[in-house]
């Protein structure tokens, strides 16, 4: 899973208030800068891939107790181990490499446009980054300002990849269009570089995380937005939500019936029972007689 402090401090701060008791991060970091970092209960360095950290989690070894639920980001092996293990233990989600959409309308700054898409590029070699617009112009500007900016990147050889392969800029004939194509991309972070943004907000359905006008890239969420950024990604964000506090938190039915109020609804058992053959069902009512 992710390495990065950001990330970390989040998950684990959602735990903490979720009531968690024992939590265990798998990284390739220092045992005492991790502790000091994170306040965990427990660390363990790995020193190969981390899917080898997912196996142990999920199953446990002599050293490593069988967790309950994984969470995190990671690189496609660990979202791939994370779907091997779902169901031996719970999982946050199936999280991919990154992914940004920016809408921009005529008033976005192209600067502004490449500067966010490339900070999304230069995660990892396989990060998606889309450009939506109604506007030919704008986009044309910010391809232009993408190449002009990507040559002074410390992290170059990585976002060229990402933007060589799997940059898409796409030009709409509408707004309203613009829209339709970020709620069919579901991407993980969508950033909304227009006039009125809290007002275009209404019009998203489908994203990880919205990031609202000029002044919000999403580099922000990363380090110090609140939010945490463990998000849902290839689509996913059309069924799954960020990691949140609801990720920690198991709920039980709990059921509670007195004699006047089981006898009320016996003849609804004994019937819907019967109609499924299951005698036993009905006689665990008819034998309190009632």
């Amino acid at each position: 899973m992710s390495d990065g402090p950001g990330t970390q401090l989040r998950a684990r701060r959602r735990g903490q208030a979720g009531g968690v008791t024992a939590m265990a991060r798998h990284a390739k970091v220092k045992r005492r800068v991790a502790l000091l970092e994170y306040a965990l209960t427990e660390l363990h360095r790995q020193n190969r891939d981390l899917v080898q950290a997912i196996g142990a989690m999920a199953y446990g070894t002599q050293h490593i107790p069988k967790t309950d639920k994984i969470v995190g980001p990671g690189n496609m092996y660990v979202a791939a181990a994370k779907r091997v293990v779902y169901g031996t233990v719970d999982i946050d989600m199936i999280a991919g490499p990154s992914e940004l959409l920016v809408i921009a309308d005529d008033t976005a700054n192209p600067v502004h446009c490449a500067a966010d898409l490339l900070c999304e590029a230069e995660h990892d070699e396989e990060a998606r980054v889309y450009l939506v617009t109604p506007s030919a112009s704008v986009a044309k500007a910010v391809v232009k300002e993408v190449a002009k900016q990507l040559a002074r990147l410390s992290r170059k050889q990585i976002a060229t990849h990402s933007v060589g392969q799997y940059a898409i800029a796409f030009v709409t004939s509408t707004m309203e269009q613009a829209f339709d194509v970020a709620n069919a991309i579901a991407a993980e972070h969508l950033e909304l570089l227009v006039t009125r943004p809290f007002q275009a907000l209404k019009k998203v359905r489908h994203a990880g995380a919205v990031f609202v006008g000029a002044y919000t890239p999403p580099a922000v969420a990363d380090y110090v937005a609140g939010p945490n950024h463990v998000l849902p990604t290839g689509g996913s964000a059309r069924f799954f939500s960020a990691l949140s506090l609801d990720d920690y938190v198991k709920k039980t039915n709990i059921v509670a019936y007195n004699k006047k109020q089981l006898k009320a609804v016996q003849p609804y058992v004994t019937c819907l029972a019967g109609m499924e053959g299951f005698q036993a069902h009905a006689r665990s009512i008819e034998s309190r007689n009632l």
